[in-house]
C-alpha cells in the first residue's frame, strides 16, 4: 500500500474520531441552551463551510483536530445562553460529553468487529510438565474467568495483567472452568534462571508468531516486530509455536550465538543473536492471545464492553509506565507513527483479503477512540479533563474560579501540549525515517 493511500487512511480514522468528540460537546451545549457559533473540523484556512442554525459548520486545512465552539467558554459574556452562565452540572455534562462520545464510538466499532470476528477467549493452550501451572492443575483447553483478583473475560487481559504487573512468587488464585465447571486453584510461580531472548509467542499447534515483545530485549533491539513468524532456529525448521516450544525445552538457550529465521510479509530474514541472561518468575502455561470465536448477539454486546474496557484500561496502565519511568521518549508516538503502523496492519493482512484489512483498521478506530476519551479526561489544563477539575472546584466552593485565573492555567497548559505535540511529531520523524 502506497504511503499516500495510508495517509488518507490515517486521516479518515482521525477525522472520524475527531468529529464524533466534538458531536459529543455541540449535542449536549444545545440540549442545555448554549449557543454554539462554530463547530469545526481540523485548523486553519476554512475549506468550506455552511450554515444552519446559529451554528456555522465548517471544514479546515489541517484535519488532526476540531472544535465546537460555545459562546462564554473561554472569555464571560453576558448571554443566558452563553456557557459562563450555566449551571454547574450543564457544563460539566457539555464538556463530558466528548471523550463519552469517543467511548460510544468504540463501542459501536467493537459491536460491528465481534460480530464479524467474535472474541479472543482465554483458554490454555499449553501446560508446560511439571510446571506450576502443572502443579495446580491447570490442563490445555481450561478457560481462565478471574486472575489474582482480576476478572478475565478476554486473553488480552491477561496479557496486559501480566504485563504491568510482574509476577513474583506469591500464590495467584485462579478462577477457571473446565467442560462447564467453575473450578479454583492457587498457582505459585516459581523463578526461573535462564537465557532469553525477549519474546512471547502461543505454544499451540497454529503458526508460532510472535505476539509481543519484551520492552529493550534482544529481538526488539534487533528490529523484530510482533507478527514475524519463527520458521527455523539454529537450523531446525518451526512450523508451529508447539515445535518451538519443544526445541526450547530440548536444547535451552545459552549465552552462545543463535540463529533465527523469521518469515515477514513473505519474505525470510535470518539474524544471528546472543541470548541474555534473565531471572523471572514463570506460571508454566501459555493462553490464547489472538485466535477469537463466534458469539450470540448478547455475547456481541457483553463483548463489546468488554473490549473497551480493555483498551481504557490498556491506556491507563501505559500513562502509569510513563510515571514509573518505564517508558522512554521512542515510545511516544503521534499520528506519524500512527500512519506508519496503519501501513504495517494493512500490508500484514492484505493476503487474508479486504474483510480482515477493514476489521484491523476499525480496531484501530477502537484503540484510537478509547486512547483519546482516556487522554482528554487526564485533569491537564486545556484538556476536557482540566476544564472538569474547574468545575468540580466550583461545586466544592460554591463559586466559580476567577475566569482570568482559569485563562491563564488554560494558557499556559495549551502552551505545553503544543511543545509536546511538536516534539512527538519530530520524534516520529526520527523513529520511522531514521532508524
Amino acid at each position: 500500500m502506497s504511503k499516500l493511500i495510508s495517509i488518507l487512511i490515517g486521516v479518515l480514522i482521525f477525522c472520524l474520531i475527531v468529529v464524533v468528540h466534538e458531536l459529543g460537546h455541540l449535542i449536549i451545549a444545545k440540549k442545555n441552551g448554549i449557543m454554539v457559533p462554530e463547530f469545526q473540523v481540523g485548523f486553519g484556512p476554512k475549506l468550506c463551510s455552511f450554515k444552519k442554525g446559529e451554528t456555522e459548520y465548517s471544514i479546515r486545512l489541517v484535519p488532526f483536530g476540531g472544535a465546537c465552539k460555545m459562546l462564554g467558554e473561554d472569555v464571560s459574556s453576558d448571554d443566558e445562553r452563553a456557557f459562563n452562565n450555566k449551571k454547574p452540572w450543564a457544563r460539566f455534562a457539555t464538556i463530558f460529553a466528548g471523550p463519552f462520545f469517543n467511548f460510544i464510538l468504540a463501542f459501536v466499532m467493537a459491536v460491528i468487529v465481534i460480530s464479524l470476528a467474535g472474541y479472543d477467549p482465554c483458554i490454555v493452550t499449553y501446560v508446560s510438565e511439571g510446571s506450576a501451572a502443572d502443579k495446580a492443575g491447570l490442563q490445555a483447553g481450561d478457560t481462565i474467568t478471574s486472575f489474582d483478583g482480576h476478572g478475565i473475560s478476554i486473553g488480552r487481559e491477561l496479557y496486559i495483567q501480566l504485563t504491568f504487573d510482574e509476577l513474583d512468587g506469591e500464590p495467584i488464585d485462579i478462577t477457571y472452568r473446565r467442560d462447564g465447571e467453575k473450578y479454583e486453584t492457587v498457582l505459585t510461580p516459581e523463578l526461573q534462571k535462564s537465557y532469553k531472548l525477549g519474546f512471547y509467542y502461543n505454544a499451540d499447534e497454529n503458526p508460532a508468531v510472535i505476539s509481543s515483545l519484551v520492552k529493550g530485549g534482544v529481538l526488539e533491539r534487533a528490529g523484530v516486530r510482533a507478527g514475524d513468524e519463527i520458521v527455523g532456529i539454529n537450523g531446525t525448521a518451526i512450523s508451529t509455536g508447539k515445535e518451538f516450544y519443544d526445541y526450547i525445552q530440548q536444547n535451552p538457550l545459552t549465552g552462545d550465538e543463535t540463529e533465527f529465521v523469521l518469515k515477514r510479509d513473505g519474505s525470510l530474514v535470518t539474524l544471528s543473536l546472543t541470548p541474555e541472561y534473565t531471572t523471572s518468575y514463570l506460571t508454566g502455561f501459555s493462553y490464547n492471545y489472538a485466535y477469537r470465536e463466534k458469539t450470540g448477539p448478547l455475547g456481541v454486546l457483553k463483548y463489546s464492553f468488554v473490549e473497551v474496557k480493555y483498551w481504557i484500561v490498556n491506556t491507563y496502565k501505559s500513562l502509569g509506565q510513563i510515571f514509573k519511568g518505564k517508558v522512554s521518549t521512542d515510545d511516544l508516538g503521534g499520528p506519524v507513527r500512527i500512519v506508519s503502523e496503519l501501513e504495517n496492519t494493512v500490508e500484514e493482512t492484505k493476503s487474508d483479503g479486504l474483510l480482515y484489512v477493514v476489521l484491523n483498521l476499525m480496531n484501530w478506530a477502537i484503540l484510537l477512540s478509547a486512547n483519546l476519551g482516556v487522554m482528554n479526561l487526564l485533569p491537564i489544563p486545556a484538556l476536557d479533563g482540566g476544564r472538569l477539575v474547574f468545575i468540580v472546584i466550583e461545586l466544592i466552593r460554591g463559586k466559580p474560579v476567577p475566569p482570568e485565573k482559569e485563562g491563564i492555567v488554560h494558557a499556559v497548559g495549551i502552551v505545553l501540549l503544543m511543545a509536546l505535540m511538536v516534539f512527538v511529531f519530530f520524534n516520529d520523524i526520527r523513529n520511522v525515517f531514521f532508524r
